[in-house]
């Protein structure tokens, strides 16, 4: 893992909460507000925030097909909360996204901010135990195409899923000391 250099796109949301956590399993971390930034990356975590803001900020700083090429040129994505909103293919909102998963994401949908919650998650390939999944208006995954793998649900909502190189989860792994999440992304998409 030490060679890997993993970026966090830091137009806003929870940056340097991923950027410590990266550096705490050995990786280089590396703080991504520009296209050409991502050229040296090996991975690249979408992390939470609020996904409105941060499609207004990729549009602003012409981010959304460099992101699309970085994919498409086989490196690993991780997209959490607000990451998971702006990689899948569409929003219940009908608003832009990166099309880099096969499924519709439900933003808000375990609720609002008050209806934020914690609860231990099983996670396929992730042993040790439950992972405890932090979920701030936490979106939702539904209408999965073929590809992507279910990774973890809650009441049948799905909250983890993978396709290929690209990891999406609902929750906040950044803001736990659990990094398990981390290191299966680091593993096992790029």
């Amino acid at each position: 893992m030490n060679a890997k250099k993993i970026g966090v796109l830091a137009l806003q949301g929870a940056v340097s909460e991923h950027l410590v956590a990266i550096q705490k399993l050995g990786a280089a971390p590396v703080f991504v507000k520009h296209p050409e930034q991502l050229e040296a990356l090996d991975g690249l975590i979408l992390p939470g925030g609020e996904s409105t803001t941060m499609r207004r900020l990729m549009k602003r700083f012409g981010l959304f097909e460099p992101l699309r090429t970085f994919h498409q040129a086989g490196k690993g994505i991780l997209g959490t909360c607000a990451g998971m909103v702006l990689a899948a293919r569409e929003t219940d909102s009908g608003e832009e996204s990166l099309s880099l998963i096969d499924a519709k994401v439900i933003r808000n949908g375990f609720g609002r901010q008050k209806e934020s919650f914690e609860a231990p998650l099983a996670i396929e390939g992730i042993s040790g135990g439950p992972f405890q999944a932090v979920f701030i208006r936490a979106p939702y995954l539904e209408q999965l195409g073929k590809k992507p793998e279910v990774l973890a649900r809650i009441d049948e909502k799905i909250v983890a899923a993978r396709q290929e190189n690209v990891l999406v989860a609902a929750f906040h792994p950044e803001l736990t000391d659990d990094l398990r999440l981390l290191e299966y992304f680091i593993r096992e998409c790029i």
